[in-house]
């Protein structure tokens, strides 16, 4: 009997590629096949991937990035894209589409719609992206990760959550240290592409720390690779014992051993922080489309786990001083770790395999 086929389309960034992830991992150990649906920069995030998870590398593009000539050709690339996975699906016969968002995923949820194949789409953010908001009437499921999800009218979703990587499954929980006077580690995490901003106002932030304080501090900062010396010159330059990186391949493993996380408001961060229990001070980018990070941070900031900061707002005397109270507060810190775990959603992925079933189930669609 041959295993039902899935098809992910996914791509762009971490923040898509890491909740696609963890589906494929259960879909796998629920006995069906996977294809991961994504283009040359959406590959870059597929090292966590099984290997029986096969990488289909298809054409799409943005009119968001390029100049003149490239945004021309923009519809070419993405309609070539859109031909490439209809004949692959003629070929293979999914059983279901899912769709996480990001402009690689238009190949393939176009060619699902084109040939009724049974298909729906997750987004991690409360705000959909701009993807996801074209084919959230043309598909036959909507699962958010976040909740509340601003939804077009009409459109009803199931609130799954987000799913985390079984690296990050396996830190669920994990036993906290409050911070005391030992050593104490922070971790700084800009999203998988790094963020300006913290690799600015967060090593000063941390340099002004009372001495006393500082002196137990082992930093793990995840900076551009354009930032990533300055930042590491700056840290040891004031004695402070930084690992700089530009991605961090064991972020589960570093998040469970932190005191205190310092990080943009990534949908997949946010579902890391509140399943590993961690206390956070979160930093929503500025410019995210519909202002979603703010939106994801709000479920952490009101069960009282994290300080949100807006951008507009972070500089270094501010983040000092945040910093300070919730290090010198085991108490308090303790309290916002268990307050992370108690908005966490670690069977997300379970949820979403069943919904994938479910529409499996059903055959075709309209």
């Amino acid at each position: 009997m041959t295993r039902p086929l899935l098809i992910i389309a996914a791509g762009g960034t971490g923040g898509h590629m890491f909740p696609a992830q963890a589906l494929a991992e259960v879909m796998l150990a629920r006995g069906w096949r996977v294809k991961l649906s994504t283009d040359a920069r959406g590959a870059r995030y597929t090292g966590g991937f099984s290997h029986s998870v096969e990488i289909q590398q298809i054409s799409s593009a943005t009119f968001a990035r390029g100049g003149i000539v490239a945004k021309a050709l923009v519809p070419f690339r993405i309609l070539g894209g859109v031909l490439g996975a209809a004949i692959g699906m003629l070929r293979d016969k999914p059983d279901a589409v899912v769709g996480f968002g990001g402009y690689p995923s238009i190949p393939a949820l176009s060619a699902a719609w084109l040939l009724r194949k049974p298909r729906m789409i997750h987004e991690q953010n409360g705000v959909l992206g701009r993807v996801n908001e074209i084919f959230a009437k043309r598909v036959d499921a909507v699962a958010c990760g976040t909740w509340p999800t601003t939804l077009p009218e009409g459109i009803a979703a199931h609130h799954t959550g987000n799913p985390v990587r079984r690296a990050v499954l396996e830190r669920a929980g994990a036993g906290y240290i409050a911070p005391g006077d030992y050593p104490m580690e922070l971790l700084v995490m800009g999203g998988s592409q790094g963020a300006r901003i913290l690799s600015e106002v967060v090593p000063p932030a941390i340099a002004d720390l009372p001495m006393e304080m500082l002196r137990n501090i082992r930093v793990s900062h995840q900076a551009r690779d354009e930032d990533s010396e300055r930042v590491a010159t700056f840290y040891a330059e004031n004695g402070i014992n930084a690992d700089v990186q530009p991605f961090f391949h064991d972020v589960p493993r570093r998040m469970s051993e932190a005191q205190l996380v310092i990080s943009r408001a990534g949908a997949s961060s946010v579902a890391d922080l509140s399943v590993i229990g961690r206390p956070s001070i979160l930093i929503p980018f500025a410019a995210a489309t519909g202002d979603h990070q703010a939106a994801n941070a709000r479920g952490l900031v009101a069960a009282g786990a994290a300080i949100m900061v807006p951008e507009h707002m972070a500089n270094p005397a501010s983040l000092t001083e945040q910093i300070e109270m919730v290090l010198s507060n085991p108490e308090g810190a303790q309290q916002m770790a268990r307050a992370a775990l108690s908005v966490a959603k670690p069977d997300a992925a379970e949820e979403l395999a069943l919904m994938v079933e479910t529409l499996a189930s059903k055959g075709t669609r309209s």
